[in-house]
């Protein structure tokens, strides 16, 4: 779950000025350690996982994307979209005036089985669909109503802005198994647990724990899409136990880790 220090080629970002329809359709097909440097468009952008895991890093967190969920990238929001293992992806661009219901913060979205079937009938329509009173509109239109009530998950990790602490934040992101505790960063920072714990609590909107918590289960995702065993997963981002790993998962995620790639 890198937030830097990318390997691979960067993807190509179409080069499109304006929309030609309300809604733009994207298919990808991703190599491990796809990604994009930082960028922002003028229009929103759903990116979907059909398979794979996408992650979307900015300025204020990271934003990760399993098999049959999204994320809602606002309009004029920069961003980076990465992928540590091979995905297929499917992004819908908005028209910012045809969007204007939705929050303006990035989120990660349940793609429902109704909205995935009208992604998957629009991606078959040419790119200057007939507008006006027609069927490829009708649908449009009622893709669009799905997208504003598709449920949000949490599938995100907020990082602080605060130097030093993002720092040691990222290297817990790029090692997730370490022991490290609040007391080792503290002393690192030369102040005491209780000021580094309002502060992280100020930066981040989580406490310590609940934050490397859900770092660790966010960075397992990646290694249970890959097929990988749940005590591997768990014990790769630091879990001695696969039955407080699977607790822990299915209070984040909801459901256990078998059926969420299931």
């Amino acid at each position: 779950m890198p937030t830097n220090g990318q390997t691979g080629l960067p993807r190509l970002i179409p080069e499109l000025s304006r929309l030609p329809r309300p809604l733009y359709a994207r298919a990808e097909s991703l190599n491990a350690g796809s990604w994009t440097p930082p960028h922002q468009h003028d229009w929103v952008q759903f990116s979907y996982a059909i398979s794979g895991v996408l992650g979307v890093h900015t300025a204020e967190g990271s934003f990760f994307a399993p098999p049959q969920w999204g994320v809602w990238i606002p309009a004029g929001l920069e961003h980076q979209v990465v992928t540590s293992m091979r995905a297929e992806m499917r992004s819908l661009y908005v028209r910012r005036e045809d969007a204007a219901w939705a929050a303006p913060r990035c989120r990660v979205l349940e793609v429902t089985p109704l909205a995935r079937e009208l992604i998957k009938g629009f991606c078959q329509l040419p790119v200057d669909y007939p507008e006006g009173d027609t069927a490829p509109a009708r649908l449009v239109q009622v893709l669009l109503d799905q997208l504003a009530g598709l449920p949000e998950v949490g599938f995100s990790l907020p990082l602080p802005r605060h130097a030093r602490l993002l720092g040691l934040c990222n290297e817990l992101i790029e090692n997730p198994e370490q022991a490290v505790t609040l007391s080792d960063w503290a002393n690192r920072m030369g102040t005491s647990e209780k000021t580094l714990m309002r502060l992280f609590q100020r930066e981040t909107g989580l406490s310590f724990r609940g934050w490397r918590q859900r770092m660790r289960l966010l960075s397992s995702l990646d290694n249970l899409e890959q097929g990988q065993s749940v005590t591997t997963a768990a014990l790769s981002c630091g879990y001695d136990s696969t039955s407080a790993f699977i607790a822990a998962f299915k209070g984040l995620f909801g459901i256990t880790p078998g059926e969420l790639f299931r």
